[in-house]
C-alpha cells in the first residue's frame, strides 16, 4: 500500500510538470538542488518588476525585483543557476543592474514565500532572453585514444601526464547508482524517469526501497547537501558536477581525492598498509563522512577498501539510503589518457539484501583546475 501511494503521487507530479510546460527543459541540468524540490511546477506565474539587487553567490544566484501589485510594491527573489553555470554560459554579475526592468516566468516557491524560479527571464525594453543555461559539454580531444600516462615505474598516473599541470575528471556516464546489468533511466540529479523502476535499481530491503521512493517523489528535498551544505561521500563524489581530482602524493604513500561539487573538500586514500582506524591526528573510533580508506594497486587497477562511514549524508545522487554498516570497495583504472573507469561494490546489510556492484566512466578535462564552488556562500 505504501509503495502504491508513492507510485501514484509521483505519476501525478510528473504529469503536472508536463502540463505546466513552461520551459522546464531550460532549467540548468546541474544545480545545488532540484528546482522542483523548492518550487511547485503546478504554480506558475509571470512577474514584471524593477531590479533592486543582484546577489551573485552560490549555491544559486538571486535577482531581487520590486513588483507592483494592486497599488502596492512587493519584493520578490528570482532564483537562478549557480555562478559557475551562469558564467560558463556568458552571464555575469553585471548582466542586469538596479533599475533594469525584467519579465520573469517560472514556478512559485512551495512555502508560499515571494520566491520564483527564473524559468525565463527577459529584459523588458530589449526583449532579450537572459540567464539561460545549457549543460556543459565534455572536451573534444585531438587524440581520443591517447595512451595512458605512466609513472617511471610503469604505474598508471591518475592525474596529468608528466610535465603538464592541471586537469580533473568530470562528465560521468551515469548519474546515480544502478546495479550493473539493470536498465533504468535517471536524469542528472538521479531522479528516475519512471518510478516503477525503483525496485530494479538495487537489492533494497523494504524500508530502504520505501525511503528511496519517498525521496524520489519529493524531488530529493531532504538532501543534506541541499538542506545544510553537508558534504557528499562515497560514489556520489564521482557523480556530482564540477569534477574530481586524484592527487597522487607518492612520497607520502597516499592519494588526496578532491571534488568540486556540493561543498569542496577532500578525503585521504592511504596506500601504506595502515589499519582502517582513522587519521593519525585522531578520530580513530569515530565514523567519518568519508570513511577510512585503504588502497592498494592490483596490476593497473587501484582498489580502495573503505569502512567507518556515518549515515548523515547521501552516498549517491537520487537518494539511495545507506547505514553506518556501509562498506565500499572501489576500483579505479585508466585504460587511456582520457578515460577513468570507476566501479564500486556496495555491501551494506543494514539497507540491502546482498552486496551489489555499479560502475561508470569519467572524462579527462585537461589543463585546468577544479572550478571554485562553495555551497555555503548563500541560502539554499
Amino acid at each position: 500500500m505504501f509503495s502504491g501511494v508513492f507510485k501514484e503521487s509521483n505519476r501525478m507530479a510528473r504529469v503536472t510538470v508536463v502540463l505546466a510546460g513552461l520551459c522546464l527543459a531550460c532549467l540548468p541540468l546541474f544545480a545545488h538542488h532540484v528546482p522542483e524540490a523548492k518550487f511547485d511546477p503546478a504554480q506558475q506565474r509571470t512577474l514584471q518588476g524593477t531590479v533592486s539587487k543582484v546577489d551573485w553567490l552560490n549555491p544559486h544566484v538571486h535577482v531581487f525585483l520590486e513588483v507592483e501589485d494592486g497599488g502596492n510594491t512587493a519584493s520578490w527573489a528570482v532564483e537562478l543557476a549557480s555562478t559557475l553555470d551562469l558564467r560558463r554560459n556568458g552571464w555575469a554579475s553585471d548582466t542586469v543592474a538596479p533599475g533594469d526592468t525584467l519579465v520573469v516566468t517560472g514556478m512559485l516557491a512551495r512555502d508560499g514565500s515571494r520566491q520564483i524560479w527564473g524559468g525565463t527571464v527577459v529584459q523588458n525594453t530589449s526583449g532579450q532572453r537572459l540567464f539561460s543555461v545549457s549543460p556543459a559539454q565534455p572536451p573534444v580531444y585531438a587524440n581520443a585514444n591517447a595512451p595512458t600516462p605512466l609513472w617511471p615505474d610503469g604505474q598508471p598516473r591518475l592525474g596529468p601526464p608528466a610535465g603538464q599541470a592541471g586537469g580533473y575528471w568530470d562528465f560521468p556516464s551515469q548519474y546515480s547508482l544502478v546495479e550493473e546489468g539493470v536498465e533504468v533511466v535517471t536524469d542528472r540529479n538521479g531522479l528516475l524517469d519512471n518510478l516503477d523502476d525503483a525496485e530494479k535499481v538495487a537489492p533494497f530491503q523494504q524500508w530502504a526501497l520505501d525511503l528511496y521512493r519517498y525521496r524520489q517523489t519529493t524531488y530529493l528535498k531532504d538532501d543534506p547537501m541541499f538542506q545544510e551544505c553537508k558534504t557528499q561521500a562515497g560514489p556520489r563524489i564521482f557523480q556530482r558536477p564540477y569534477g574530481v581530482v586524484l592527487l597522487e602524493e607518492r612520497s607520502h604513500e597516499r592519494i588526496r581525492n578532491f571534488w568540486g561539487g556540493g561543498n569542496q573538500n577532500w578525503r585521504m586514500i592511504f596506500l601504506d598498509g595502515r589499519e582502517q582506524t582513522g587519521l593519525p591526528e585522531g578520530n580513530a573510533d569515530d565514523p567519518l563522512y568519508w570513511g577510512h580508506a585503504d588502497g592498494q594497486w592490483e596490476g593497473d587497477t587501484l582498489v580502495v577498501d573503505t569502512v567507518g562511514f556515518n549515515d548523515k549524508f547521501w552516498f549517491s545522487n537520487g537518494g539511495l539510503p545507506h547505514t553506518a554498516q556501509l562498506h565500499l570497495v572501489e576500483r579505479f583504472s585508466r585504460p587511456d589518457m582520457n578515460t577513468l573507469q570507476y566501479q564500486v561494490t556496495i555491501d551494506d546489510p543494514g539497507a540491502y539484501t546482498r552486496p551489489w556492484t555499479a560502475g561508470w566512466t569519467m572524462k579527462w578535462v585537461p589543463d585546468t583546475e577544479l572550478p571554485v564552488y562553495f555551497c555555503q556562500d548563500n541560502r539554499p
